[in-house]
């Protein structure tokens, strides 16, 4: 699925329909929102605590950007498939190196969509977070640097205490220093982004506490 110059219609909605939610009830507080690139595409990375993650990044953006996540390929059946996919999804199959799904984001980091990555790779408990913080990925970095667009961290706060009606905050950072490690091997370039990235991550998490 190429990318898209605006956001599918049930996407905009979602957006709409989420903000006065999130707003209102969960008291959504957003900071850092200039370091969010005006125009063209990105890799936008963020801590993993809740299944609900994705909501806040995306309401609190807006859709000027076109958030697009990687799914589990589990949730591909009719009908639930084309919801997925109209609000942003695309496929990974998970467990394996999914070459299709990282190809995919690429496409459309060029073409000007913002994919959002979770470097943990999981939730931090069972259920709605898990117990320990997994090894980082570096799916996010690789994509970044292979596209040549800007890789935005970020921290999250709040989606594991949706029940109690906990206050939520986002907070964005300034895109991590890349142009140093472009001319390294791609590996090691990832491998040194992603220890910047994660740094930059924890940093903000620390700012949410």
């Amino acid at each position: 699925m190429p990318g898209r110059d605006r956001p599918s219609l049930f996407y905009r909605l979602v957006i709409a329909a989420a903000k006065p939610l999130l707003y209102a009830v969960y008291r959504l507080e957003v900071d850092g929102f200039e370091n969010i690139p005006a125009s063209g595409g990105f890799v936008l990375s963020a801590n993993h605590v809740s299944n609900f993650d994705p909501w806040p990044l995306g309401v609190a953006i807006g859709s000027k950007h076109y958030l697009r996540h990687m799914a589990k390929s589990e949730l591909y059946w009719w009908p639930l498939k084309y919801v997925v996919d109209a609000g942003g999804g695309f496929p990974v199959k998970r467990g394996e190196r999914d070459t299709k799904a990282m190809e995919l984001a690429l496409v459309l980091a060029r073409q000007g969509d913002t994919v959002v990555m979770f470097p943990e790779g999981t939730r931090r408990k069972k259920g709605l977070h898990k117990t320990r913080v997994a090894r980082a990925h570096t799916g996010a970095a690789r994509i970044a640097l292979e596209a040549g667009v800007p890789l935005v961290p970020a921290a999250i706060s709040g989606t594991d205490r949706l029940a109690r009606l906990g206050k939520v905050r986002v907070r964005y950072g300034p895109p991590i220093l890349l142009d140093d490690l472009r001319g390294l091997e791609g590996r090691e370039a990832a491998e040194l982004a992603t220890d910047r990235l994660m740094a930059a991550i924890e940093a903000l998490e620390a700012e949410l506490q």
